[in-house]
């Protein structure tokens, strides 16, 4: 008698188990999809910082970028719309090529800026941890163009091919629309770009 009601418990047990089973799988399928929704799909994202950006995908778009000394401005604010061509170099402190690029920008810039009337804008791409380095990079340097750090990564979503593969150069003509793209460097690329922007500034 004792083992009759055993199986018996024990059937109805099981039974229970298997009416619950799909209310579960549910209900694990939905968190499932609550988390999935929430995540941001490109770019970096800073903790705190909104998951939906008003991004504008076309120049000055609107994204927010640091200064060495880390205040925030918008790139709105940055990007001049001034009627003269633009050039927009996105690199990052931990990319050989991109400081080589730099290098010998930084050495023509002067003359550069005696021949032709253009804005000259470098964006660092790296993770929040590397802001320090960052800084450091651009004050050791001493720059005489304009540096700032796309902090939260947002420009990999407005720029063709996500910014694959740095350094990456854009001249914008007086209008904003892009005129000419390069990827990688190679001695002398630079002396490309300038025969570029001294042709827009005529």
């Amino acid at each position: 008698m004792k083992k009759l009601l055993f199986f018996f418990v024990l059937a109805l047990s099981f039974s229970a188990c298997q009416q619950n089973q799909p209310a579960k799988i549910e209900t694990a399928k939905a968190s499932l999809v609550v988390q999935k929704e929430i995540q941001p799909v490109q770019g970096y994202l800073p903790p705190g910082y909104p998951l939906e950006l008003p991004i504008k995908t076309d120049y000055p778009y609107s994204i927010d970028l640091k200064t060495p000394d880390g205040e925030v401005i918008n790139s709105s604010k940055i990007f001049k719309q001034n009627g003269k061509p633009s050039v927009v170099m996105f690199w990052l402190t931990t990319c050989y090529p991109c400081g080589l690029e730099l290098a010998a920008i930084t050495k023509k810039f002067p003359q550069w800026q005696e021949e032709a009337d253009f804005n000259l804008y470098a964006i660092s791409t790296d993770f929040p941890k590397n802001a320090e380095k960052f800084t450091k990079r651009v004050k050791a340097g001493k720059w005489t163009f304009e540096a700032y750090h796309d902090y939260t990564r947002q420009f990999m979503k407005v720029m063709p091919a996500g910014l694959n593969g740095l350094p990456q150069v854009f001249v914008f003509d007086k209008d904003g629309t892009i005129v000419y793209h390069k990827r990688k460097y190679k001695p002398g690329d630079e002396d490309v770009l300038f025969a570029k922007v001294k042709e827009l500034a005529k």
